[in-house]
């Protein structure tokens, strides 16, 4: 604000003293040149206070128009989600495939080249947890990039399968096989291994050993840590994998290969992420001197985005810290510097998603820290579940009225009749602007980001609410993923 008004007045100031050698024409371009202007700084600061463009943020695709209206950035193409929204309607889902790309091969980067700086003789592998979005528009850019992929369940491998016949992945890749095994799941991984593909069965308990003592390819094992650390995951009741004694009990393990553990997801301090990866090395060299082709260490998922935009641990700094602490102590134990697997699928999918709502009402908070309830045309027990079930917190921006200054503090409320779909912005509010300053038949629109991951899977139709239509951008072409549901379409889901 204060910047703005700064430009206004020293152009006004400049005009104002030279107005009497100025003739009409220039004095009109100079107040053309200062509205233009005056826009201009106002889209920078509203840029700065909704947090867009910025790198740590994991915003830095989308940007504010002329119009004060939210863009997406790809390269030279650019997306008015005004624009999208008014086309097809709302709500609405749009996922960006370049930043999936971007992110994914940011990762490689910066791992292969502190690898390299340091002297790791180790190899980096990414390989991407299906569980955190299993559809198609996210899976595909990702091994086309060179991801590997981790499976939980029978249905997750049967997809790997349908990607496998249809080559649509390299040959080369890598499925590691975590969760329990039902025979259904056991036999899928022995009949893709029979065919050449490289399926990994990660061993949960002492028992699956015996589904797989003939199996030739490569095993992994599965540890329960215990380092306790900041995260979304209750780690009182772990229920995962082998303790350090009991995996060191099997004695060898034919084929032993990789050991894998997960200490939590949006793991919220870096030094969390070391600690647990010195006790899980600690591990990994005694089952090493009995199971020498152990040469990989899968530290699991768990690394944070910042879905408040405020500063969390980076990317460089956890990975140059894994690196350090790896190499040390192999080299002291004089152990070959283990290949490391990570499965960061929340890292690189949330932001590559935006959900869009039209707020449809508004009604008085008789008492509260926000004055007004927005009411959305969705849900967010449906559609956000995450809001629900561990109050997630989202970084929401209007869609079109950004520069407005005047804004209500308002709750957020879903359209299903449940008390608990509402966001409040954990006991906060969200600042959105006035409904009342809105022209006749405008609508204001609001996106929430960094919904990319776990939501599509967690998603429901209570109240036989529809599902947001989903759309696809790339490369400059805006493609329908998800048609919009109709009343049809759901209740043939329920049996009518």
């Amino acid at each position: 604000m204060w910047i703005t008004f700064f430009a206004e007045k020293r152009l006004t100031e400049f005009i104002s003293k030279s107005k009497k050698e100025m003739s009409p024409a220039i004095r009109k371009i100079f107040l053309r040149i200062r509205g233009d202007d005056t826009i201009i700084i106002r889209m920078r600061t509203q840029k700065k206070f909704w947090k867009l463009g910025r790198k740590e943020c994991n915003t830095e695709v989308f940007d504010v128009n002329t119009d004060a209206e939210l863009i997406i950035r790809e390269g030279n193409y650019q997306y008015n989600v005004h624009d999208l929204v008014r086309k097809f309607g709302s709500s609405l889902e749009i996922f960006l495939p370049f930043v999936v790309e971007e992110r994914l091969n940011r990762l490689f980067t910066i791992f292969d080249r502190n690898m390299k700086q340091a002297g790791y003789r180790g190899k980096f592998f990414y390989h991407y947890p299906m569980k955190v979005n299993q559809n198609r528009e996210a899976v595909l850019p990702l091994v086309s990039e060179g991801a590997h992929l981790e499976v939980g369940s029978h249905n997750e491998l049967t997809l790997v399968r349908k990607l496998w016949e249809s080559d649509s992945v390299n040959t080369k890749i890598r499925i590691l096989c975590n969760g329990p095994k039902t025979k259904a799941y056991v036999d899928l991984i022995h009949h893709l291994a029979e065919r050449s593909v490289r399926v990994v069965p990660i061993i949960e308990d002492a028992s699956e050993l015996d589904e797989f003592k003939e199996f030739k390819g490569d095993i992994g094992v599965r540890i329960n840590l215990q380092t306790k650390v900041r995260s979304h995951w209750d780690k009182k009741a772990d229920r995962f994998g082998l303790l350090a004694d009991e995996i060191v009990e099997l004695g060898k393990i034919r084929n032993l290969k990789l050991l894998h553990y997960h200490i939590g997801s949006q793991i919220e301090r870096g030094t969390d992420i070391i600690a647990a990866m010195k006790e899980a090395l600690h591990v990994y060299k005694k089952i090493r001197e009995i199971n020498p082709s152990l040469d990989t260490l899968d530290i699991g998922g768990g690394f944070a985005i910042p879905y408040e935009k405020k500063p969390m641990y980076s990317l460089e700094t956890v990975s140059k810290a894994m690196i350090a602490t790896l190499k040390k102590l192999a080299d002291v134990w004089e152990m070959p510097h283990p290949n490391i697997v990570v499965e960061w699928g929340r890292h690189v999918i949330a932001p590559a998603q935006l959900t869009i709502f039209k707020i449809v009402s508004a009604k008085a908070v008789p008492k509260g820290l926000a004055k007004f309830w927005y009411i959305i045309d969705g849900s967010f027990m449906n559609d956000l579940l995450d809001t629900w079930a561990i109050h997630q917190k989202w970084h929401i921006v209007p869609v079109n009225r950004i520069n407005d200054k005047k804004k209500h503090r308002v709750w957020l409320a879903g359209l299903s009749c449940d008390s608990d779909d509402k966001y409040t912005a954990r006991d906060g509010y969200v600042s959105l602007p006035r409904l009342e300053d809105l022209n006749p038949g405008e609508d204001l629109y609001i996106a929430i980001f960094d919904t990319g991951a776990y939501q599509d899977a967690f998603a429901s139709h209570h109240c036989l609410l529809s599902s947001p239509l989903k759309l696809v951008l790339q490369n400059g072409i805006v493609t329908v993923a998800r048609k919009r549901e109709t009343a049809e379409d759901i209740g043939k889901q329920f049996g009518w």
